[in-house]
Parts: C-alpha cells; structure tokens; sequence
C-alpha cells in the first residue's frame, strides 16, 4: 500500500508572531504532529507528502525521506489530493489518505483498516468513529445512512441541517482507496458547497454514484480521530499522549 499524507496547511488559528511553522510541524509533547503520523505509517511502500505552506519547512524536517508534491493553493483536501496524481498515476493498488495534523491515530488502526479494505475486495474504506454522548461532538463531516443502515454520503458539518449535525457517527477523514477509482472520482469533485472548496468527503459518494464498492469501518468512543486546529487542542492532544506514555 503506498499513502498520502496532507501535510499543506498553515494552521492560522495555531501561529502568531513567535511561531507560524506549517501546521504539521507544530509540536505536541516534544514531537512534531506529523512525526506520529509517519511513525504510524511507516509499514506502507512508498509515502506521498502534500506540502504547500512553507514547504521547505517540511522537506528539511523530514530529511527528504518521502516523495513530495506541491498544491500552490490552498482549495481543499480534494484539491490536496488530487495533487498527488502525478506521483501515483501509474499506480494500480490501495492508497490510504491520512492527515499530517492527527497524530493520535495508532498504527494498529491504519493496519485493521487495510485488513478490512483487503478481505471485503472493497473500492474505498471510510474510517467513522461514534462519538460518546457525554462528549461534545467533533466539528466533522457527519456519515448519512440510508434506511438499510448503508452509507449514502458524507456530508460536511458547515453544509448539514441542525436535525444533521446531531448525528454522532462522524467521518474521521482516514480512507483506503483504490488509486485509480480514487483519482477518476476526484477530478469529478466539485467545490459547490458553503466554503467554496473541493472536499475530499464527497469521493465516496461519487464512488458510489458510479457502483464502486464503498466498506465503512467504525470505531467507537475513541481518542485516536483527534487534530488540532486551536491551542485549546494541542494541550488536549499533549493531555492524551502523556496519559498514554504513562500506560504503555
């Protein structure tokens, strides 16, 4: 499996004037946010940065280890994403889509994910996480269900009804593709939406529009589908690594 990583994001909500590193190289308990994230990887064949903002900063830091491409604009994570077709356009295998600014995710989280895309022959494997009552739920794309219980589509929590964003299955943002049928539905992405940008959660439901198999693997109560967009949450991921430090 090879993967990418969007890793382009500068984080405005994390900088001031004593720091404004790219967003994945901020620090959480003495190691970058995207260190984890390579950690936690590191059994794929080949790994794809999505470096944008300061993407020198990247590069040095990660010792030109990976394979690099650049999105110029900031305009989405299918924008993002569809950045590293040059890298993987004669690719034919699953590509998994992973995040830079999430380093709680477990290794053992990605390897299951696989596992399932692999047994059920699937075209696209979405990570979901039901959310705890007794938490507030996380500002991401809800998973929208049929009668069946199958997914219909992601929808991203700016764009849901109030009645929507009460759902507590939410979209982690994690997937396993094919690399072929995830590139052709990603050129189809369209940025008709309230924040004018290309989504990557709207693949699975053109993968489904086109008959593609669509395998949704869901985790519950879990600390691993957290980022971090504010300082409040970088000392709540620090809180979380240290109490796991103290565990292991």
């Amino acid at each position: 499996m090879k993967a990418i990583i969007l890793a382009g994001g500068k984080g405005k909500r994390l900088n001031d004037e004593h720091n404004d590193l790219p967003k994945a190289l901020r620090q959480v308990h003495h190691k970058a946010m995207l260190d984890y994230v390579l950690d936690s990887i590191s059994f794929c064949d080949e790994i794809i940065l999505v470096v944008g903002y300061k993407k020198d900063a990247i590069i040095e830091h990660t010792k030109r280890k990976y394979t690099y491409v650049l999105q110029t604009k900031q305009l989405g994570t299918g924008h993002a994403a569809l950045c590293a077709w040059p890298a993987l356009h004669d690719y034919n295998g699953p590509v998994l889509i992973a995040f830079g600014d999430m380093p709680l995710c477990k290794e053992a989280t990605y390897r299951e994910l696989l596992r399932i895309h692999e047994e059920n022959m699937s075209d696209c494997t979405i990570l979901s996480s039901v959310v705890n009552e007794e938490v507030p739920i996380p500002h991401y794309g809800r998973i929208i269900r049929d009668q069946n219980h199958q997914i219909e589509y992601v929808k991203e929590e700016k764009d849901c009804s109030e009645s929507e964003k009460q759902i507590r299955e939410v979209n982690v943002g994690i997937m396993i593709c094919d690399s072929q049928k995830l590139f052709t539905c990603l050129k189809e992405v369209s940025n008709k939406n309230n924040q004018n940008e290309y989504y990557l959660t709207e693949v699975p439901e053109i993968m489904k529009r086109k008959g593609f198999k669509i395998v949704v693997h869901t985790i519950y109560d879990s600390d691993e589908i957290y980022g971090a967009n504010t300082p409040e949450e970088i000392i709540s991921l620090e809180n979380i690594l240290k109490e796991r430090q103290k565990n292991d």
